[in-house]
């Protein structure tokens, strides 16, 4: 067997990253390799109990504990939201199944902090009334942070306890998980990360407001998250079965099931998530047929290259594949002027200009999101993919990173898997 350690140490310094968690858990064996530092700031090195944010991956607890609730008969996934929830001022069609694999069609990028108070999901979900309804429910897919948190407020009223409690006493306590928590005051109990911007400098906010919970706020270790993955390699199969197809199929992903990505690295089925906060990065992959789990725990907005170099290394040499190629850009590639305009939704603004050959994306955080942004202004050159099309592109941060694609229609623009409408050009 290779030297993960080593492996990770060598990797992790390439791309600069300052600290990470490998794990891995192989029918029955589990290695957890930690490497660098939580904070360059402190230098307090990582330990396999160290605790990072693990981000979006917390709407898989989040969808665990609603499939939990349909066994249980206090709801189905076809009930329609507003049928549960009256007081959701959101389109009466939207479906919890439209929540759980993000058609609801809600904008969802919305970060308002709504208090620390345990009433701060349901105050949040009051204001979604003032949220655009990007699409019709059910005929298109959107990454919907907001629509998890509804997720989240269906949970408490139908188990009568907040979101957080709900998790702890359904899942971590049963699990018997000592290095998981959603609250900073419980977070600072342990070895916990800081996130660094692609400088290597410590991000000035530690994380997300308690109102983004169900979406996006649970902290732990790399040893509590195999733990997790283990129950889903056990039960909870049909949440693995496919409900919508993927736009574009990038990295390998084919489809989403009850809030799982469903990958196919060259004829394997792998199941997984990705979750990113301020600064950290998560990854997580499993093989049901090996019966393998591997996540990657990291402090740094470098750390694609390390997962998709890192990871593909870990899969190779267990099952024999690698992460699928992504897109690259063709050879003297160039852009009309059709998609040259503005592009916004909650959060985000992004403006499409030319310049030379190259169309230039000048990327703009708005609103909530400006309190928890370390970059507000990112611009990327945009590369044609295709020489006949005009309208796929890719993307990176920086060089050395991967390439991440875009498409274009006359309405709208599609990357990072959401919908954003054209407003003008």
């Amino acid at each position: 067997m290779p030297d993960w350690s080593s492996r990770l140490e060598e990797l992790a310094g390439r791309s600069g990253v300052p600290g990470a968690v490998l794990g891995i858990w192989a029918d029955g064996e589990q290695l957890v390799a930690p490497y660098g530092v939580l904070n360059r700031a402190t230098g307090l090195e990582v330990t396999a109990d160290s605790v990072f944010q693990v981000g979006s991956i917390t709407k898989i607890w989040t969808a665990t504990l609603i499939t939990q609730l349909v066994a249980e008969g206090k709801l189905s996934l076809d009930d329609t939201v507003v049928g549960l929830l009256p007081e959701a001022p959101i389109d009466a069609r939207i479906t919890v199944r439209h929540l759980l694999t993000h058609q609801s069609g809600l904008d969802g990028d919305v970060f308002t902090d709504t208090g620390r108070g345990d009433d701060c999901l349901e105050r949040y979900v009051g204001l979604l009334g003032k949220v655009d309804q990007l699409f019709d429910p059910g005929t298109a897919y959107s990454y919907c942070n907001a629509g998890f948190v509804v997720l989240g407020r269906l949970i408490e009223v139908l188990d009568k306890r907040s979101w957080d409690d709900a998790l702890r006493v359904r899942l971590s306590e049963r699990l018997g998980l000592e290095h998981t928590m959603t609250l900073p005051e419980e977070a600072i109990l342990h070895r916990s990360a800081l996130g660094h911007t692609a400088d290597g400098v410590p991000v000035k906010t530690w994380n997300l407001p308690r109102s983004i919970g169900p979406a996006g706020l649970i902290t732990q270790s790399a040893g509590d998250l195999l733990t997790f993955a283990r129950l889903h390699l056990d039960q909870y199969a049909e949440m693995r079965a496919p409900q919508v197809p993927f736009p574009g199929g990038a990295e390998g992903v084919e489809a989403i099931g009850t809030a799982w990505r469903l990958y196919d690295w060259s004829g394997r089925k792998l199941f997984g998530h990705d979750g990113e906060t301020v600064g950290q990065l998560a990854f997580l992959r499993i093989d049901p047929e090996a019966r393998l789990a591997v996540c990657l725990l990291t402090n740094s907005v470098n750390a694609p290259a390390l997962f998709e170099q890192l990871v593909s290394e870990v899969f190779t040499d267990y099952v024999g594949v690698a992460a699928p190629p992504r897109p690259e850009p063709i050879e003297g590639g160039a852009a009309g002027d059709d998609h040259v305009g503005v592009y916004e939704r909650a959060g985000v603004r992004l403006e499409v200009e030319r310049r030379g050959s190259r169309l230039v994306m000048t990327y703009r955080v708005t609103g909530d999101r400006l309190a928890v942004a370390e970059d507000p202004v990112v611009e990327y050159e945009l590369y044609p993919t295709a020489p006949d099309d005009g309208n796929h592109f890719v993307t990176r941060s920086a060089p050395g990173q991967p390439w991440v694609p875009l498409t274009f229609t006359p309405a709208y623009l599609f990357t990072s898997g959401r919908v954003t409408p054209r407003r003008t050009g």
